[in-house]
């Protein structure tokens, strides 16, 4: 029988807010004050870098103009931007995953399953975690990186839908040099119904998580103008 859960289909939030966000859900799903949750979002252009960032994979971002922030989910740095759906699952571990790397697996089963409904074929790449489409070389279509905080998962996965993909030629995306990132509109050869897509990764995250959405808008509170967090560079 499915877990009643909570999907949050937000538009389009800037990074340091979403952080923010996360970090509250949490304590509230650590406390048992809410159930698992799903955030669906688009970002405002900006690069992350993530636990295994090193500086020469992403040198000079900070002065050319788009934010950069260090976050501590795990991966390199990636860039995140309009037309790129980004999903972030606020869930107990344990509850559906005997541990991080089995979760990474079905984070990308969720891709992939949703690649399938537009006719792309992904895959996985071991020791690579995301989502690959084509032969050799490969091509990155979606990247996950997560962090578990007290049992419970933040940050999570990218899917490049119809994002311009000009911005990771700035980067060593997920600090795999030579690695190429598309996306479907370049693979379809033309845009995606996002909104179709958005619905498509929230049905096949809930049936794999066997979770049963309520769809709710994010309280105006939760929301706040001007938050800070992230650990913003200069």
């Amino acid at each position: 029988m499915s877990t009643s859960a909570v999907l949050f289909n937000v538009g389009r939030l800037d990074y340091a807010q979403a952080w923010d966000l996360q970090h509250r859900l949490v304590e509230e799903r650590v406390a048992d004050r809410r159930p698992d949750t799903l955030l669906l979002l688009e970002h405002e252009p900006v690069f992350t870098v993530g636990r295994t960032g090193q500086d020469d994979h992403w040198k000079d971002l900070a002065a050319e103009g788009t934010p950069v922030h260090r976050v501590e989910r795990g991966g390199s740095v990636t860039y995140h931007g309009p037309g790129q759906l980004v999903g972030y699952p606020i869930v107990r571990l344990n509850d559906h995953c005997p541990g991080p790397k089995a979760y990474v697996h079905r984070l990308e089963e969720v891709i992939i399953r949703t690649l399938a409904d537009w006719g792309i074929t992904g895959r996985r790449v071991e020791k690579l975690p995301g989502v690959w489409i084509g032969g050799e070389p490969a091509e990155k279509i979606a990247a996950v990186g997560v962090r578990i905080n007290k049992g419970i998962t933040l940050h999570g996965f990218a899917l490049n839908v119809n994002v311009d993909v000009t911005p990771f030629s700035r980067i060593t995306p997920c600090g795999i040099a030579g690695c190429l990132v598309t996306s479907m509109a370049a693979r379809l050869g033309r845009s995606a119904d996002m909104p179709l897509v958005r619905r498509q990764v929230a049905e096949h995250f809930g049936r794999l998580f066997d979770l049963d959405w309520t769809e709710q808008e994010p309280a105006e509170a939760l929301l706040p103008a001007g938050v800070g967090g992230g650990g913003g560079l200069p």
